[in-house]
């Protein structure tokens, strides 16, 4: 059934057209992430008493999940970025001064197990549709998987391509849970401290930072790996850790579009417990999900109903009303006439019939 339903989901988006340009945002967004599903083995696993280092009982295919939208700049400041992070209870401005946030328009979400390149393509060819005049930015958006970054940049290469910042944010909490302790009072100033420096366009000198305190005498090896990795890790990424230009010029920073699309497209419905499923099975579903997702749910059905009419009879389906809007509607009144009546004319009486009724009515 579900693969029935499926059939249709990729011509119908294929033939769906753009959104109109006046409906659309200035900066036009990209992200793309991946996520794991558990997959039938084709051959079952050998019983083993116990599993062996990097073994798991599972085998996980990656579903790569893409989004694209239009939004309007949300401009922001480095210290209101801060203090939502690190002080979100603390006085913030009335609501009343505060700018209405622009939020995204004609959002588009879609999962495959299809492969990071057939993914991304087909994210080339929504950005191909909805590219124009009226597109003022291209942002695309990613975590810093080396592999998704320079597919991105090879499919969308007019796109500023900017590093989500809160996975730069946890890699100073790493190293922050590795110098003090996961529990010490010391991380949090440390970790503010820093982040409002990534924010600031300081993110050179948080790598100088981080290698200055590898090289102090009383590191241990394992905090040296920790420090060296995330040094190199912000120094791969300098280019797309312009923070401080994004948030001027009210682009997104963070990847919580995708992220949110990974748990609730993907995740909630494929890793419940004990799930295994055919990578026929998972793709045809998650197709279906973007649909849901995307709020096309009726507007696809109705078009795989004409398409299942045209292949089996080859004529378009014709128009109907659904039930629901027939049940709804009342009928037509109509004005029934009362038919003609018809007029009896009795007939006249004789002289001899009325001698004969005042003789009855004497006797």
């Amino acid at each position: 059934m579900v693969h029935a339903d499926a059939r249709d989901v990729v011509s119908y988006y294929a033939q769906q057209p753009a959104p109109p340009a006046a409906a659309e945002g200035p900066i036009l967004v990209v992200q793309a992430d991946g996520k794991g599903v558990p997959i039938v083995r084709e051959t079952p696993a050998e019983a083993q008493v116990r599993l062996g280092k990097g073994e798991k009982l599972t085998h996980k295919k990656e579903a790569v999940v893409t989004g694209i939208y239009t939004v309007a700049p949300n401009v922001r400041t480095p210290e209101a970025i801060v203090t939502s992070l690190f002080h979100p209870t603390a006085a913030r401005a009335p609501a009343a001064t505060l700018p209405p946030w622009a939020a995204p328009q004609h959002k588009q979400l879609w999962a495959t197990l299809a492969g990071k390149d057939v993914a991304l393509a087909r994210l080339a060819a929504q950005v191909a549709a909805r590219d124009g005049a009226h597109i003022q930015h291209r942002v695309a958006l990613t975590d810093g998987a080396e592999a998704l970054q320079t597919r991105m940049q090879t499919h969308c290469p007019t796109f500023t391509l900017v590093l989500d910042f809160i996975h730069a944010d946890e890699k100073l909490w790493d190293v922050a849970n590795s110098l003090f302790g996961e529990q010490a009072p010391e991380r949090n100033p440390w970790v503010e401290q820093h982040t409002h420096q990534l924010l600031t366009g300081q993110t050179a000198q948080v790598v100088a930072d981080l290698r200055r305190l590898a090289q102090a005498a009383q590191r241990t090896p394992t905090q040296q790996a920790t420090l060296t990795k995330v040094a190199d890790y912000f120094e791969h990424n300098l280019p797309c850790m312009q923070y401080d230009a994004y948030l001027a010029k009210g682009w997104p920073s963070a990847s919580g579009v995708i992220e949110g699309a990974c748990r609730h497209l993907v995740k909630d419905r494929c890793e419940l417990s004990g799930m295994r499923w055919t990578p026929d099975g998972v793709e045809n579903l998650l197709g279906l999900r973007a649909v849901a997702e995307n709020g096309d749910w009726g507007a696809y059905h109705q078009f795989r109903k004409q398409q299942r009419h045209l292949r089996l009879y080859g004529v378009p389906l014709p128009t109907q009303r659904v039930l629901e809007e027939q049940a709804l509607t009342p009928p037509a009144r109509t004005i029934q006439t009362a038919p003609a009546r018809r007029l009896y004319v009795l007939p006249r009486k004789t002289a001899s019939q009325h001698q004969d009724e005042q003789r009855k009515r004497v006797a």
